[in-house]
């Protein structure tokens, strides 16, 4: 059993983020189980901005993560940060509050939505969407993720209603074609593959 603690930013991925987790142990044939701790809410600006936040925040997953030999998991949207250098910088600031415990740090470019819409296929007719729904080109770089799926849904986006929904439904492997997401899914199958894991 793989024990993981995630860290995350938006309300919807509170629920929707252990079950994307469960998907991806469930694709993965050789994968252990894994228990996943119910997330802990940051506000982005203040988790990356304010070290006493930053290091409140960690300290009490790298406890729970500890607790059970397990790994921490922070997922964030990137917005218009680069990936390749905020991700790195972000584990060392995490390994610098606690180095014990094994972290990976994921990010979303720029949204979690924008791997909705890279499955877009998949996302046909669930909560209003068109029947033809197709995604944008390049995803990754389509700026208010939330907004382009608002426009096509009759009542709107809103991730607490629709952000598990979606979750539960997208084709992981067309969501791949957002980068961010192949990066995010390769991270979770070496911590599951892992010796030890």
């Amino acid at each position: 059993m793989t024990f993981i603690a995630p860290i995350v930013e938006g309300h919807g991925e509170v629920d929707a983020l252990p079950t994307l987790l469960y998907r991806i142990q469930q694709s993965l044939p050789s994968a252990p189980a894994i228990q996943v701790n119910p997330p802990i809410r940051v506000k982005s600006g203040s988790f990356l901005n304010r070290p006493d936040d930053f290091r409140r925040h960690l300290e009490l997953a790298t406890a729970k993560a500890s607790a059970r030999q397990g790994s921490v998991l922070i997922l964030l949207d990137c917005d218009d940060d680069c990936p390749a250098a905020l991700g790195p910088r972000l584990l060392q600031e995490a390994i610098a509050v606690r180095n014990d415990v094994t972290m990976f740090v994921a990010l979303a470019h720029r949204e979690y939505e924008t791997w909705f819409l890279a499955a877009a296929r998949s996302l046909r007719g669930i909560s209003g969407l068109p029947h033809d729904l197709e995604p944008p080109p390049n995803p990754d770089r389509l700026r208010d993720a939330k907004g382009w799926l608002g426009e096509r849904m009759p009542d709107g986006y809103d991730p607490i209603r629709h952000q598990l929904v979606f979750t539960r439904r997208m084709d992981l492997e067309q969501a791949k074609s957002a980068r961010s997401f192949e990066r995010f899914c390769r991270h979770v199958a070496l911590l599951l593959t892992a010796p030890g894991g």
